[in-house]
């Protein structure tokens, strides 16, 4: 058993905070909390340190959040600063265009795409190499005491920490325990299938819509791509060769799209059912304990704000939290500051979603596809950069 002993009144301030995930959201927040003399340890149920997935956009305040812990300069080195771009639909004809530098005019910022691997390396390489534990599997934290119980090769184990970060995704574990009543998460009527591929042909940043599908795609560094494709669809299925099923319903869609899905090896194809938190949690944290993230708030993937919300919480909690304070009244304040924020954003994701992919009368289609048209483009500028004008706290 691994023991830590809570400090004694009058002795040096070392807080020990305990992350259980070490997705983006877990390492973002070990980071923040290490920035403001935290010591951190990370549990991290996997038996090796990775991030499933491939590309992922960093809106403004994602790419605010990332500079916020130090990180801005290296991420501009891995990752690709967004160009223009825009809606299309399946035929290729424009509905809103995004100017890129009007973008950065009106933030401050551009969104960046950047590969999730090389995203995860970035945060794992801001830590001490012995904060991460892999293998460990969370099955407890006691909100008082801090106390968390995890299962690894060797058995069963605990830890005595001071704080308790649960990072531990959609199906968080540590939500499950702390609000047994609250619903588990719900289907969100999708299916999508992504991949990162290497390609240099022209290409801009879009999503294109058809009737019950979408294919988005984004630049990566390096002369790589990231796509992926949504349909509606029940949940639970599988294909034998999932790039073929994406080929059967997307490959006679506008160009670049044949080209890159002819780029892509099978091999290379993820497929997940898209679910969400539809029962918004009645509060992030519990005595000592504080979500935050998938754990949190998991959202609908339509405006692109999954991964950056888990920033913007990770990096708020670095700022009010500090290792001196009291921390159930620093989480208090963490969950005032980040629960209306991230829970508006997950309504209108879930909303953008219902005028997205799940969208499949014909009739409505067309209507969309007019709306969006007229809609002038500066109008639909201002409507994406509403969710991500976000301008962090200092952490320092």
């Amino acid at each position: 058993m691994t023991f830590y002993r809570r400090r004694r009144v009058g002795a040096v301030a070392h807080g020990h905070a305990v992350v259980v995930g070490g997705g983006i959201g877990g390492l973002a927040a070990a980071v923040a909390l290490g920035r403001r003399g935290w010591r951190t340890t990370i549990l991290e149920r996997a038996p090796e340190p990775r991030e499933v997935g491939a590309g992922i956009t960093l809106m403004a305040n994602g790419v605010r959040g990332l500079e916020a812990l130090g990180l801005g300069t290296k991420l501009q080195r891995i990752g690709r600063a967004d160009g223009p771009g825009g809606l299309r639909t399946r035929t290729g004809r424009w509905l809103s265009r995004v100017d890129a530098e009007e973008m950065s005019r009106l933030l401050g910022t551009t969104a960046i795409g950047v590969h999730r691997r090389d995203l995860h390396r970035l945060l794992r390489e801001a830590l001490p190499a012995e904060a991460l534990r892999t293998g460990c599997a969370v099955q407890d934290a006691d909100p008082d005491s801090a106390v968390v119980r995890y299962r690894h090769a060797g058995g069963s184990a605990e830890l005595h920490a001071d704080l308790v970060v649960g990072a531990d995704g959609i199906n968080s574990v540590l939500r499950t325990r702390l609000w047994p009543q609250l619903p588990p998460p719900v289907y969100g009527g999708s299916t999508t299938w992504r991949a990162a591929v290497a390609y240099d042909g022209p290409l801009a940043t879009a999503v294109s819509w058809g009737t019950g599908a979408e294919f988005g795609m984004v630049p990566l560094g390096a002369d790589r791509v990231y796509w992926y494709a949504a349909l509606g669809a029940a949940p639970g299925g599988r294909a034998a060769d999932e790039l073929a099923l994406v080929r059967e319903h997307f490959g006679h869609w506008h160009d670049p799209i044949p080209a890159l899905l002819a780029a892509t090896a099978p091999d290379a194809v993820l497929r997940h059912d898209l679910y969400h938190l539809a029962t918004p949690l009645p509060s992030y944290v519990r005595g000592r304990v504080a979500l935050l993230g998938d754990a949190a708030h998991a959202m609908m993937p339509n405006l692109g704000q999954g991964g950056c919300q888990a920033i913007e919480d990770a990096v708020t909690l670095g700022a009010v939290a500090d290792p001196n304070t009291d921390v159930p009244a620093a989480l208090r304040a963490y969950d005032q500051q980040r629960r209306p924020r991230s829970q508006a954003v997950a309504r209108a994701a879930a909303q953008m979603a219902r005028y997205g992919q799940q969208l499949r009368n014909p009739a409505a289609v067309a209507v969309r596809d007019t709306l969006a048209w007229l809609a002038p483009n500066r109008a639909a500028l201002r409507s994406m950069a509403r969710h991500a004008d976000w301008r962090p706290p200092s952490i320092d």
